[in-house]
């Protein structure tokens, strides 16, 4: 029998210097699996599972049990990527990318950090929404860069079932909750899993398509009561979708002129599981082939922050992952306006998974 041809090494990109470097990933999903007929009976909502699976590709999502918080979720990923690589520097900084911290005040990062004994490093929460990872990315890479610190433990996280209206049937059949944590390190942009180049950006003209509208100084929730509506996350699902396919698909071309690859290229593309026809429109404008295109929106549905860092465990642990260092494309979109993307090289790691905490 032939054996099969092999893979292409990836392109060479920039040339070698010190960047972030994939060392490690963790994941945590809470134990509960939801069905679309499930969340459908829960809300009443005026929908079937074949609508929502063939509007959005989502088939089942994950629902913290109550009692368990987003920061627990990410002590859990953060501790399965720490023990994913013993021998790595201890991390200098504990970033987290969430939109569903434990209380607004303070961080849940420092409590994070304490929670997976690292003492008394920086720790900080980071806002982006469904952004949040890959803008937490360009930040670990630039300290890296920078030599401020070693390492960077980056824990995205999000419980969005405490903000989502099950009544809602614009948002209730689209958000899943769930923890992934990368662990990086200073190295060489040659080595599988470098960070090669990033790009980000944002528009605040769009800030009120994807929202709570009350909880900030704005709209207190003192005083007088806000409406019900204003308590939970709303979407407007047509103008988001138009911003998100030319968003990311600007940003990743960006992302690859840095880099000097080419769209055929690219072994790896995972966009931000949103939605399956968003991601389709943007692989396709970009010219990406289907065989390189990754995610798990249909077990996970749309986890905001961390959604990019779940598929990419899902495809490092699935079948036919890509081959170590071949040429990688993340991007993503969220409220803010926010959005951001990167190039790397596909690491050369498994991710290890926590079992679910319990409540």
């Amino acid at each position: 029998m032939t054996p099969p041809p092999a893979a292409p090494p990836a392109p060479p990109g920039p040339a070698t210097c010190r960047t972030a470097v994939v060392r490690a990933v963790g994941t945590c999903l809470p134990a509960p699996v939801v069905g679309n007929d499930e969340v459908i009976a829960l809300g009443g909502l005026d929908t079937s599972h074949e609508w929502i699976t063939s509007r959005t590709g989502i088939h089942r999502r994950r629902y913290a049990p109550p009692g368990t918080s987003t920061g627990d979720l990410a002590v859990a990923a953060g501790r399965a990527a720490l023990d994913a690589a013993p021998g790595t520097p201890r991390p200098g900084l504990v970033l987290l990318a969430t939109t569903t911290p434990d209380r607004p005040c303070p961080a849940t990062a420092p409590d994070v950090a304490h929670r997976l004994g690292l003492g008394t490093v920086p720790a900080f929460d980071l806002s982006a929404v469904c952004s949040g990872f890959l803008y937490g990315l360009v930040t670990a890479t630039a300290l890296l860069r920078a030599d401020v610190c070693r390492s960077v433990l980056l824990v995205a996280a999000e419980t969005y079932t405490t903000i989502i209206d099950p009544y809602d049937r614009d948002t209730a059949p689209l958000f899943g909750d769930g923890a992934a944590a990368v662990l990086l390190r200073g190295g060489g942009s040659d080595e599988p899993g470098a960070v090669l180049a990033t790009d980000w950006g944002s528009d605040g003209s769009g800030g009120d398509l994807v929202a709570i509208a009350a909880g900030g100084s704005r709209a207190p929730r003192s005083g007088s009561p806000p409406g019900r509506d204003d308590t939970y996350f709303r979407m407007r699902g047509r103008p988001v979708y138009a911003h998100a396919v030319r968003r990311m698909t600007a940003s990743a071309r960006t992302a690859l002129d840095a880099t000097g690859w080419k769209a055929d290229d690219v072994r790896a593309f995972i966009g931000h599981q949103a939605n399956q026809r968003i991601l389709d429109a943007v692989a396709d404008r970009l010219g990406i082939a289907p065989a390189h295109r990754y995610g798990n929106i249909a077990d996970v549905g749309n986890t905001a922050a961390a959604s990019v860092p779940l598929a990419l465990a899902a495809a490092l642990e699935g079948p036919g992952p890509p081959t170590s260092g071949a040429a990688t494309l993340l991007t993503a979109f969220g409220g803010g306006l926010t959005w951001a993307s990167a190039t790397l090289r596909w690491p050369a790691v498994r991710p290890n998974t926590a079992p679910a905490p319990r409540a």
